[in-house]
């Protein structure tokens, strides 16, 4: 017995959005577990010593929008390859593009207004409909849009980017809302927070749709799917550190010499990694390319995580909503930015024990399975079939 071919799928694409969706959360739990303001400002909250100190430059220097900017580029890619293989197959692949959109804006809104005000799915729905208009441009144009746009971002983020408020009451009140019930939370979401999603649209739409089309250029090109020769990939890998990190290092300095002021967060962290932010993600994904070639067992457990790296990131979210927030174990506030990894690594672990023993047996993973049954209008086959 063995079971029925897989659907030809780009097995880098899975591997790259595996350690995306995974280093997310390195960042993200920031947000989970502390006042917003200690994402862009730690000295706001959540600093006991040296260890939250180099936990933060760690983060800021490794990850802080490289694991985001990877998975946008996943999502560009990840789409095109959706609406080519819908062409290729006679499907009409516009309604199908636009229904996938508009359910994810669905989940987007449900998992922004009943769970987590850090939500990247609303934006993605938006930005991805307007990335339909680019699909079957040449590499070279959608490389130019998505520079045009990258600068965009930076004016943004020079002339309107603000760090959310550090004072005493702030802080106060995010603890008070926090360690409260669900319906208290939610309240406040539909209430203060209506119309988040679409400010969020306005705030960084630019550089995510940028990312989608350097994403696409770079499925076009082979390099995602990892055609190009080894050294390609490990000259990219090795000359985007060599920019990146030196630049962001400069960039650290910069606001801890400020003491985290406004104006540097919103000059230094907000706007000037703008531009260092493509160079870094870059070569993140030729070094994931380079690593992953010989597809062994770790590999394969990244990509895995990857197929399901939709139902990683709303389980994450409901996992840790129910560790910090007070309709669950209420530990918001609690841990300090070092001891946040203690919930990190436990995190990382599930992901990839999980996602590789389901994707044996079935499809796709759960919420991949309702989001592609809804978008195409009847449930999809889920288990898979044993063939003589």
């Amino acid at each position: 017995m063995s079971t029925s071919p897989e659907p030809d799928r780009i097995f880098t694409l899975d591997l790259i959005r595996g350690v995306a969706v995974m280093g997310i959360l390195a960042m993200n739990i920031v947000g989970f577990a502390l006042p917003e303001s200690t994402y862009s400002n730690p000295l706001s909250y959540g600093i006991r010593g040296d260890a939250d100190r180099w936990s933060w430059l760690l983060g800021f220097l490794l990850v802080d929008g490289k694991m985001r900017g990877l998975f946008s580029f996943l999502f560009g890619a990840s789409m095109l390859l959706i609406i080519q293989r819908a062409d290729a197959a006679g499907e009409p692949s516009e309604r199908i593009h636009f229904a996938r959109m508009a359910w994810l804006l669905v989940f987007g809104l449900l998992h922004f207004y009943l769970f987590w005000w850090g939500d990247i799915l609303s934006l993605y729905a938006v930005i991805g409909m307007l990335a339909w208009f680019y699909v079957y441009q040449p590499p070279a144009v959608l490389l130019r849009w998505g520079l045009l746009l990258v600068l965009a971002q930076m004016l943004v983020e020079l002339t309107g980017g603000q760090p959310p408020a550090s004072d005493p009451i702030t802080i106060g009140n995010s603890l008070s809302l926090y360690r409260g019930g669900f319906a208290h939370i939610a309240a406040h979401r539909l209430g203060n927070d209506l119309l988040y999603p679409l400010a969020n649209v306005g705030s960084y739409g630019w550089e995510t749709l940028g990312y989608m089309l350097f994403g696409m250029a770079a499925l076009k090109t082979g390099f995602l799917g990892g055609a190009w020769p080894r050294r390609r990939y490990a000259q990219i890998a090795v000359l985007g550190f060599a920019i990146g990190l030196p630049l962001y290092t400069l960039l650290a300095a910069a606001q801890i010499g400020s003491g985290f002021s406004p104006d540097a967060i919103r000059t230094w962290n907000f706007a000037a990694t703008v531009l260092v932010r493509p160079p870094m993600i870059l070569a993140y994904a030729a070094l994931i390319i380079l690593l992953g070639r010989g597809r062994g067992p770790l590999a394969r457990r990244f990509a895995a995580a990857g197929r399901t790296a939709f139902t990683n990131y709303l389980g994450t979210s409901l996992i840790m909503t129910f560790l910090f927030y007070g309709w669950g174990l209420g530990w918001f506030g609690t841990l300090s930015r070092a001891q946040l990894w203690l919930v990190v690594l436990p995190m990382w672990a599930l992901m990839l024990l999980w996602s590789k023993p389901w994707l044996e047996r079935f499809r796709y993973g759960p919420f991949e399975w309702l989001w592609r049954s809804l978008a195409r209008g009847r449930p999809q086959p889920m288990l898979k079939r044993a063939a003589c």
